[in-house]
């Protein structure tokens, strides 16, 4: 068997090595890759993924993976679509709405291509390709039996491709969202003054938590995939829309994301010091 990765970051990168194994060859496609994109060229040849320097070249993939941004779901599938073939399957694990999974599916079906439906439902490190998913759509039910094979944790959400993805979106907002609050709770508290009594008595009050290291935890997600977590959100914002409830929640927590993640810096050190150097990027005038 082949595999395909349109688009080679973590994701794809976590499924890669997970899946590593004699009987199975890698072929790996990033658009970054015609800007120069040394560094996904060599994440590409540590791994053992060959490098397609075209997107055509997934032609030859029995699999392919899509991995790219939420934003650009569609748009990256776009250019493949003249060189999809009868028998290949197209696997988008991308954190997207139901409208635009229908919307892809659509597309890769009418090339004559099968398309799956995959939420990830929890970060792909440390479990990689073992990282619990849903699958929804025609071939979920034939390609359960091989990917469970492979050593995928996976379960069918539902015959029809969003059926998955609707779940993803809907408890994004509840995760996201808690890592939303819990950064603005943070840095208010540091810029107001009251860093310790907050930290203590949100410790008190939700002790399962296990604070501070609940807390470290969120601010290393926003502080290091912020702006990816931003897009996840607004799809999920146009997936409460589509539903006829208001996507505007899901819109600010994309916001809180975004500036987090723009902010450039991963978590340098204790939490108190990352809250600290994090606030004094979001008060610097913003240029422009």
């Amino acid at each position: 068997m082949r595999i395909g990765f349109l688009g080679y970051g973590e994701a794809a990168r976590a499924l890669h090595e997970g899946l590593s194994r004699p009987g199975l060859s890698f072929i790996a496609y990033d658009i970054l890759l015609a800007s120069g994109g040394e560094a996904i060229r060599e994440a590409m040849c540590t791994r053992g993924a060959e490098i397609s320097e075209g997107i055509a070249g997934l032609s030859e993939a029995d699999w392919v993976f899509s991995a790219v941004t939420a934003d650009q779901s569609l748009l990256a599938v776009e250019p493949l679509l003249p060189h999809l073939r009868q028998g290949q399957v197209m696997i988008d694990i991308n954190s997207v709405s139901p409208g635009r999974k229908r919307e892809t599916a659509a597309a890769v079906e009418a090339a004559g291509c099968d398309y799956l439906d995959m939420a990830v439902m929890a970060p792909v490190h440390p479990r990689k390709h073992q990282t619990p998913v849903l699958l929804a759509g025609a071939p979920a039910e034939r390609l359960l039996p091989e990917l469970l094979a492979l050593g995928f944790s996976a379960e069918i959400a539902g015959p029809a491709a969003g059926a998955a993805t609707a779940i993803k979106m809907v408890r994004s907002l509840f995760v996201k969202g808690l890592e939303a609050i819990t950064v603005e709770a943070l840095l208010a508290a540091k810029a107001s003054g009251c860093y310790e009594e907050i930290l203590s008595s949100l410790s008190g009050s939700f002790p399962g938590l296990n604070w501070p290291q609940f807390a470290e935890y969120q601010m290393e997600r926003t502080t290091r995939h912020g702006r990816r977590r931003a897009a996840e959100m607004r799809e999920s914002a146009a997936t409460l829309d589509a539903l006829g409830l208001r996507g505007g929640l899901a819109m600010e927590i994309a916001e809180v994301q975004e500036r987090i993640g723009a902010c450039g810096l991963g978590q340098t050190g204790g939490l108190e010091e990352t809250v600290g150097r994090v606030l004094e990027l979001r008060r610097k005038p913003q240029k422009g």
